[in-house]
């Protein structure tokens, strides 16, 4: 019998951390540059309606200044979406949707829920408006993957002891498990709290283990695991097939072994 077990992100690791921030203010641009130099991965979730005015992020700056991270929705006028009727719904999603990907040059597919309120009937309506997963404000603390990718919770707002954070995630144990580190915020609160000390010595906290965790966006992470989840196992573990059009890494008798997309690996 071959133990497989599908529990590595890209390059074998087991760790990885991603980025999740909104409303799209002109501070995001100073953000991503701190995220740059470290070689971090964001995602910013915009609200369309808001590009171009004081404050706020220009249409270009999703192409430019935000080139490879994630452009992700926040809908059109940022309201309280259980509160919409389901064609106002669809009209503040699908309407962001376009405008974003019209300014960032690909598909959007991914949101954070404005004011962090979301309910039932808005899970069961995401899917057919194009949206794969979409992040709450409820920070339960560790760094599981969701169950459910529509309620993504964080692991902690940035203001939450997040040198502490950092350390146990550092220092965590996943018992051959995936475990993501999210970290959300708005990129406003550090110009407001005169604290950008605060995301700086996080980035040169956790740049150095850049050869161990895996920075990624929110769309990353969900696209890999969902390939990872495709993957198919003979009974006894002896075939592994990658389904997918991505290469995927998986531990095979505590051996990671990488597998290309569509290959079949045999023992």
């Amino acid at each position: 019998m071959t133990r497989v077990l599908l529990n590595r992100f890209p390059g074998g690791k087991q760790k990885a951390v991603t980025l999740s921030y909104d409303d799209g203010q002109i501070y995001d641009l100073r953000l991503a540059e701190i995220f740059n130099k470290a070689s971090l991965k964001g995602t910013f979730h915009i609200n369309s309606a808001n590009l171009g005015k004081p404050n706020y992020l220009k249409a270009e700056d999703l192409k430019v200044a935000l080139r490879g991270h994630e452009v992700s929705s926040h809908a059109v006028h940022h309201p309280h979406l259980e509160i919409l009727p389901p064609e106002q719904l669809a009209y503040e999603i699908l309407e962001d949707r376009r405008a974003l990907e019209t300014a960032a040059g690909y598909p959007v597919r991914g949101m954070s829920y404005p004011f962090g309120s979301y309910n039932s009937a808005i899970l069961s309506r995401l899917p057919a408006l194009g949206i794969e997963y979409s992040r709450t404000c409820e920070s339960h603390g560790n760094f599981n993957l969701p169950d459910n990718w529509l309620r993504w919770h964080p692991t902690c707002h940035h203001s939450h002891n997040l040198k502490a954070k950092t350390e146990e995630f550092i220092a965590h144990n996943n018992w051959n498990r995936l475990a993501v580190f999210y970290v959300w915020g708005h990129s406003f609160e550090f110009a407001r709290q005169n604290n950008w000390e605060l995301i700086e010595d996080f980035a040169n906290q956790i740049k150095p283990y850049g050869d161990q965790f895996w920075f990624a966006t929110n769309i990353e992470i969900y696209d890999y695991v969902e390939a990872l989840r495709q993957t198919r196992v003979s009974v006894d573990g002896s075939l592994v097939l990658n389904r997918s059009s991505q290469p995927l890494w998986v531990e095979i008798d505590e051996q990671v072994v990488k597998i290309e997309p569509g290959q079949l690996w045999q023992k």
